[in-house]
């Protein structure tokens, strides 16, 4: 019996046991070490969430539709003033590196081939710019709030000056959740694997506490993220802003009424806080809340193209791919990330036509039911 491959070896096509998405995460196991798997894989504590969010979608079902013309159809959209040929970006995702060398070069490289839009993480492995360099496709800056305003500016010049479109800040992981996979498996990040846009970074203030005070209230967070902090960023730059880790209506609604262009309806893919709901289950209480105009993306647990016309039928206008992003990446790097969004974009359409919709416009929630429990 032959042994699995390493990632050592680089993959010329894709293994022909590949049939779906998550065939790429049976696999990746075998390409990358496994701190590197459990961290890449895990979730927060008891891992609730996590579980929760593919399971929503499942209880998901899907009406037929016969005798329905869609000889015509397309998954085209509109999203910031932006012409996409499908809904489907790859989300922020760190360190990219961990599962294989090209990192975030081969994923940008993959959504430019796909035509998908691809956002780039603050802790990305290679540089914003570089990544810039290496699609001529649209593409977006993910930004994590910095200890200093000043250092979080010279991120958003430096993604204003490289090309991208829009900024997407993520707000939901103030503080790492809990972990513990991670943990169990003695993760640690590899020296060779780095925060490259933080090079440069001035170290944070010592921050000296009395025994009295908490290291989670009165240290970490007491540099957190506020409000104010997002109206101070609206003045810094005209690129639409859109926020990501939103779950709350009252939240999404002050994101709108702040006057922000979009949110993301996300947990983090359920390594923020165990417990909160799927991003699915949140979704059409935010979208009621905000109004059918208002732009919308979700992410966390989408594994199928079916998936996909779900989120689209509860609300969102595009999904965010993460981990099996990084599952394809280790497997086959930039092929399997182009053949991971070709398989999502193709089932997409098997659905589409299946339940008669030619165009993302005619999906809503009259093509869904409700599984009985």
């Amino acid at each position: 019996m032959k042994e699995k491959p390493t990632r050592r070896e680089k993959l010329t096509q894709i293994p022909p046991d590949i049939a779906a998405v998550n065939d790429y995460e049976k696999l990746a196991k075998h390409f990358i070490s496994h701190p590197h798997f459990e961290y890449i894989a895990g979730g927060s504590a008891n891992e609730i969430t996590l579980k929760n969010n593919q399971k929503a979608f499942d209880d998901i079902g899907l009406y037929n539709r016969v005798l329905q013309d869609v000889s015509q159809g397309s998954t085209e959209l509109t999203l910031f003033g932006e012409q996409y040929r499908h809904p489907i970006f790859l989300a922020p995702v760190a360190h990219q590196q961990l599962a294989h060398p090209d990192g975030e070069l081969a994923s940008a490289a993959a959504a430019e081939a796909m035509e998908a839009g691809f956002i780039a993480s603050t802790l990305s492995s290679t540089t914003l710019e570089q990544i810039a360099n290496t699609t001529r496709y649209r593409k977006w800056f993910q930004l994590y709030f910095q200890d200093t305003k000043a250092f979080t500016l010279s991120l958003i010049k430096r993604a204003e000056k490289a090309g991208y479109s829009a900024l997407v800040v993520t707000l939901d992981v103030p503080i790492n959740g809990l972990r513990n996979r991670a943990q169990r498996a003695n993760f640690t990040l590899p020296q060779e694997v780095r925060e490259a846009n933080l090079e440069g970074k001035p170290s944070p203030t010592q921050r000296q506490l009395n025994r009295t005070q908490s290291i989670i209230f009165q240290g970490i967070m007491k540099d957190a993220p506020t409000w104010q902090d997002l109206e101070w960023l609206q003045q810094q730059t005209n690129l639409p802003i859109i926020i990501k880790g939103i779950l709350h209506p009252a939240d999404a609604a002050r994101v709108k009424e702040m006057g922000f262009a979009g949110l993301v309806v996300s947990n983090h893919g359920g390594r923020a806080l165990d417990g909160v709901p799927a991003s699915i289950t949140a979704l059409p209480f935010i979208r009621h809340r905000v109004g059918a105009e208002f732009p919308i993306l979700l992410d966390s647990g989408v594994r199928r193209g079916a998936d996909i016309f779900k989120a689209i039928a509860y609300g969102a206008n595009a999904v965010l791919i993460g981990r099996p992003q990084m599952y394809a990446l280790a497997v086959a790097g930039a092929l399997g990330v182009a053949h991971m969004l070709r398989l999502l974009r193709e089932e997409l359409e098997v659905t589409m036509a299946l339940t008669g919709c030619s165009t993302l416009q005619e999906i809503n929630t009259e093509c869904t039911f409700t599984q009985p429990q």
